[in-house]
């Protein structure tokens, strides 16, 4: 009988969050950069090498891979011949641990998770309470699988019970272009099939902690059906030309994931979740000798790639004009200098109502440009914690009224921007630019000085003041409403072409 110790449990939970927050998993890291290495759209290029290096910043570093630090899950396979000391609560001990690790003083995690979801959303400090899934197996261990799961991706989430006859080829295929690149590609598509619907989302879940083996499986050849369809979903989904960001290339997906199992006679139930550029899962076993041990990945599988700060058009918003923002062409790299506002979901729908009741705004944002972006604390002699964008199509609703409203002329967040925000983007002559969505150390670098200028109670959500020195971002959406996320995966798709390319 192996009896697990509280205590063991808590900082295994701890330690492992910590440990994905700063840590890629070596198998990403190694796809990732051969993918890099192959790639040949010099946008989607510089954008894996933003993530590469803001990789291995983080691990040097000890700080997190992106802001976004997610909402934790925890897969626990507990042996029946397991006993717990004194007979604690297993549910309340992980949650202690995601407590400890996401308010750990020398590498402070941003807590994302809000109680009353459809009331109040009143974040809960801590990020708890994890979602947590429980299995009884044979033995005498506890197997622990911890992620920690962005909101980007997890917002792509995609579900449909198909026909029995239907192809789950051909829905996947419908589905992905649908998901923009909001879930920050390249990543990995996890798929699960058969069961129930509530069983086949958590299979695709439980897909994304497998390793990264796919060319291993072009290497040996596929044994299964399953095995089948992954090699010819890998190969058509990055066939469609989406590239990483969304900005065109041959690598939209590292690799593709399916769990299966036996379904009602007339259904089939296929659930998809992308996991995205800022992969974050540990596994870990508790066998009754102490908490778990974790080895750091060695630092030599990162790419020598450098940062080219001097790579762009510089731009002084300090002195920035309509005049000059319309000269800028989709696919153009800025380095900006100068102030900027941020200002996402809370934010824009507080100050949208106070539009409407016809309240002064706290802030001037005439001329101004904002970062959809909700940082993490700093810590020591940081400025500002990571600050990487957030997906920015959660704003769209709200752009039409902000920039006819307020003198706004730019915007920055990471994604592509839905036809409604296109369209207000180019009737008031503003731009969108995009910053890399799973480079948040990186970009923070760039940031020299920060301070909260209204809404100081939405804590990260509140609207701050960054002053930026050469801060890298792609001209996405110009004046003229031309956007690079419609029309350079169209071109990488006939470049490839493997799969017909489809025009509205």
């Amino acid at each position: 009988m192996t009896i697990i110790k509280r205590e063991d449990l808590i900082q295994s939970i701890h330690d492992s969050l910590q440990f994905i927050s700063y840590y890629h998993p070596e198998d990403y890291i190694k796809n990732l950069t051969a993918a890099y290495e192959r790639e040949e759209s010099k946008a989607a290029k510089d954008a894996m090498a933003q993530i590469l290096i803001n990789s291995r910043m983080c691990a040097e570093g000890r700080r997190p891979i992106c802001q976004d630090t997610g909402i934790v899950t925890v897969f626990v396979e507990i042996g029946t011949s397991v006993q717990f000391e004194d007979g604690f609560d297993v549910t309340q001990a992980i949650n202690e641990g995601v407590a400890k690790a996401y308010t750990d003083p020398d590498n402070i995690l941003r807590a994302s998770v809000l109680a009353d979801p459809m009331g109040k959303r009143i974040n809960t400090k801590n990020n708890t309470p994890a979602v947590i899934h429980y299995d009884l197996v044979p033995g005498d261990k506890i197997e622990v699988h911890v992620a920690a799961k962005g909101g980007g991706s997890e917002a792509k989430s995609k579900f449909a019970m198909l026909n029995p006859s239907d192809s789950v080829v051909d829905w996947v295929l419908k589905m992905v272009p649908e998901m923009g690149a909001g879930w920050c590609p390249p990543g990995i598509l996890g798929i699960g099939i058969g069961g129930t619907a509530e069983e086949a989302m958590l299979m695709a879940k439980k897909s994304l902690m497998e390793p990264i083996d796919i060319q291993d499986l072009i290497a040996k050849g596929a044994k299964t059906r399953a095995e089948e369809v992954r090699l010819e979903l890998y190969d058509k989904v990055n066939a469609l030309g989406i590239g990483a960001q969304g900005l065109g290339g041959l690598t939209t997906v590292l690799d593709i994931k399916i769990l299966e199992c036996p379904t009602h006679a007339a259904n089939l139930p296929v659930a998809m979740i992308p996991n995205c550029a800022a992969t974050r899962h540990v596994h870990f076993t508790l066998d009754g000798n102490g908490p778990a041990v974790l080895t750091p990945p060695n630092l030599d599988i990162w790419p020598k790639i450098t940062n080219d700060s001097s790579a762009g058009k510089k731009v002084n918003l300090e002195t920035i004009t309509k005049e000059e923002i319309a000269t800028w062409k989709p696919g153009d790299t800025l380095l900006l200098s100068g102030k900027i506002l941020t200002g996402r979901d809370a934010a824009h729908k507080r100050m949208i109502d106070m539009l409407n009741k016809g309240e002064k705004l706290p802030v001037d944002f005439t001329n101004r440009f904002i970062y959809y972006v909700g940082p993490v604390d700093p810590i020591n002699d940081e400025v500002v914690g990571p600050a990487g964008p957030t997906t920015a199509t959660r704003m769209d609703k709200f752009t039409r009224q902000i920039l006819e409203s307020t003198g706004l002329i730019g915007m920055i967040g990471k994604s592509e921007r839905g036809d409604i925000a296109i369209e207000a983007i180019k009737d008031n002559k503003a731009v969108y630019l995009m910053a890399v969505g799973g480079a948040a150390y990186l970009v923070s670098k760039a940031i020299k000085a920060s301070k909260v200028l209204a809404f100081e109670d939405l804590g990260m959500e509140a609207i701050y003041e960054f002053t930026v020195e050469n801060m890298p971002v792609t001209v996405a959406v110009d004046t003229l409403g031309q956007s690079v996320h419609k029309t350079e995966p169209v071109k990488w798709q006939a470049k490839i072409g493997k799969i017909p390319v489809i025009t509205k």
